[in-house]
């Protein structure tokens, strides 16, 4: 069935439906990672977007049941140049088009993704809309001006990270130190990299206040990935405000850009956003270059930082910060994912140098 994608500069880009026959609008975004695209997709800083992968085949080696980072597929729509039917990986237990469509995820093939992921990076990140349903006929013009008329009416929700965080606390029980984790779509990797330190974990909603913390006498706070605007988390900011030199406070990709602004910093959205497995970011107290994934379309202010912040990280590409600290606070952020092993697993000592930084204290 054919199946087409509309921008909101009136891009029309004709393939074929490999997914859930159904039409959705989410905002466009484009991933270089070779592999990884079931992480991609449970990634719930990924919530309400439409994924395009650059490289051009995906699903070759299915999907199992634990390369998961969350509950349920958190894009809204994935868009590709080809799509395996056959896997070839020992563990998979079902194809990815098996797995768009059990969780009625629309997905389209047939793609020229070079050129679509040229365009997002000359115009910037934009909405789009994708569908199944026809638009050639004199009913389908119809169709699309209905269309047209929707994505131009469509906001990105104001309201993602509420919808992605979990709604109870959750205790994962360990030998070591006592964390609080404020799931703000937090990754399952981060989870498991804390479990895999001993640290026993005391995961919060993202609308947790200070005081729930502080009575909790944990021994560090931690702020997770997520989606959106980190301007729209004004729980999470003022819960962090509140936190500021209690306990040290640490942060990961939307977590660092709530700290940020948490401190007196400010933040931006980036053109197209950096989402990819092989990120270089230089280490400023080593000099030392680490490969990184990321997954975020905002980034902090270089310019527009308290003179107690100090720069840590730096990508290599762009000169964006890519992590912070504040000794003085014991605050320490990073706006990459240091839970990822994509192949490269260079940035994965964050999690054991925070533990032992919260040891000393």
């Amino acid at each position: 069935m054919k199946a087409h994608i509309i921008l909101e500069d009136g891009t029309e880009i004709e393939g074929m439906s490999a997914g859930a026959d159904i039409t959705t609008f989410g905002e466009i975004c484009f991933n270089t990672g070779m592999t990884g695209y079931q992480e991609i997709l449970t990634d719930p800083s990924y919530a309400g977007q439409i994924v395009v992968m650059t490289y051009p085949l995906m699903g070759n080696y299915g999907i199992n049941e634990q390369d998961v980072e969350s509950e349920k597929i958190q894009v809204r729509g994935f868009i590709v140049k080809e799509l395996s039917e056959i896997e070839t990986n020992w563990k998979s237990s079902k194809s990815l088009i098996e797995y768009l469509k059990e969780n009625n995820i629309p997905c389209i093939t047939g793609v020229d993704t070079r050129m679509l992921t040229k365009k997002i990076r000359t115009k910037g990140a934009m909405n789009c809309v994708i569908t199944s349903e026809k638009i050639t006929d004199s009913l389908g013009k119809q169709l699309k001006g209905s269309l047209k008329k929707k994505l131009a009416e469509f906001t990105f929700p104001a309201d993602v990270v509420q919808q992605v965080s979990r709604k109870e606390a959750e205790i994962i029980k360990g030998d070591g130190k006592r964390i609080a984790l404020v799931d703000l779509g937090v990754k399952t990797g981060i989870i498991r990299h804390l479990r895999e330190l001993g640290c026993e974990i005391h995961i919060f909603p993202y609308d947790v206040n200070a005081r729930t913390i502080l009575d909790g006498k944990f021994d560090a706070a931690l702020l997770s990935n997520g989606p959106g605007d980190p301007k729209d988390v004004k729980e999470s900011i003022q819960t962090t405000k509140d936190l500021l030199g209690k306990l040290p406070l640490y942060g990961i990709c939307l977590g660092q850009q709530i700290l940020a602004l948490a401190m007196g910093a400010d933040t931006y959205k980036l053109k197209f956003g950096h989402r990819g497995s092989n990120h270089p970011v230089i280490d400023l107290r080593t000099n030392k270059v680490i490969m990184t994934a990321q997954n975020h379309g905002y980034a902090v202010c270089i310019d527009r930082l308290p003179d107690n912040i100090q720069i840590t990280h730096m990508n290599v590409n762009d000169e964006t910060v890519e992590g912070f600290c504040c000794p003085s606070l014991k605050v320490s952020a990073v706006q990459f994912h240091p839970e990822a092993g994509p192949g490269p697993r260079d940035a994965n000592y964050i999690f054991a140098d925070w533990v032992k930084e919260v040891q000393k204290v």
